[in-house]
């Protein structure tokens, strides 16, 4: 039997003064906007959550109207995702489920708005703005609440977040302008159990890799033993953790017990003064 030929994952690898995560126990947004800027791969800010907003968002996750299963990479969610669509289905399925969205992430001392606000102050000394993304008038989800649960050495398999903008599907979603800039994924922990680390290997992947892989327009999956040479962070995720970092390099979520839920949305520059956001 012939021996199949594994994959070379080609593309930019970073050096280790920018590979490696800042961490602290109180929130900056100075280190928020340096991954935004493409200064820094990431930062994780330790126990920032309130429990009781911890506590009372995880219940509104769970008892939510709008909870759905998603198959394929599984997980419990509330919201809607953009991945692999057109963007209006994408900002239909928006309309949809906003109102559930805001009724789980509305909750006294709650993490979606202290951060956004936190943010939009510190790039408005910059400024710039941040906001929604839009299309037409519509705009994006604000946010996924979501549970990961898939089986096997990964709960959500490496990834990366710059293919899924450049869906023909979606031209003139102004995400698509994004990716000439830096792509910031924004997690926040409000439920964990046992594992679920944050797994990022040091490579940007380029548009070869991904033709060779047949992952273009969705950018997952990365098979890990393609991964192996490069160097990796494996990094423990709490409950009433935040953190942000630059989702074109590859990623993912390991094995984990229990649930592992979290508010969750993709960020970035279109131009030199505006953030857009969404999911």
């Amino acid at each position: 039997m012939q021996q199949q030929t594994m994959t070379k994952v080609t593309g930019l690898r970073a050096d280790s003064d920018f590979f490696r995560f800042e961490e602290r126990d109180e929130l900056d947004y100075q280190l928020v906007l340096d991954v935004l800027h493409g200064r820094r791969l990431g930062v994780i800010f330790r126990s920032v959550i309130p429990q009781a907003a911890r506590k009372e968002l995880t219940d509104r996750f769970w008892r939510s109207p709008a909870l759905r299963h998603r198959e394929g990479e599984p997980s419990h969610y509330v919201g809607a995702y953009h991945w692999n669509k057109s963007t209006a289905t994408y900002l239909d399925e928006t309309a949809e489920v906003i109102e559930d969205v805001k009724a789980v992430i509305d909750v006294p001392g709650s993490p979606w708005a202290t951060f956004r606000e936190g943010m939009a102050q510190a790039l408005a000394q910059e400024g710039a703005s941040l906001r929604l993304a839009e299309m037409n008038g519509r705009s994006a989800c604000p946010a996924l609440i979501r549970a990961w649960d898939q089986p096997g050495q990964f709960s959500l398999d490496p990834h990366e977040d710059s293919a899924q903008c450049q869906d023909p599907r979606q031209v003139g979603f102004e995400i698509q302008n994004v990716i000439q800039h830096s792509i910031c994924a924004v997690n926040m922990c409000v439920e964990h159990t046992a594992g679920g680390r944050l797994v990022v290997w040091n490579i940007r992947p380029d548009d070869e890799a991904r033709r060779a892989l047949g992952i273009e327009l969705t950018g997952i999956p990365y098979p890990p033993e393609s991964l192996a040479e490069f160097d990796e962070i494996r990094l423990d995720i709490r409950e009433g953790d935040i953190y942000a970092f630059n989702g074109a390099f590859v990623h993912a979520v390991d094995a984990n017990t229990g649930n592992r839920s979290t508010v969750s949305y993709i960020m970035g520059f279109t131009g030199a003064d505006t953030v857009v956001s969404w999911t």
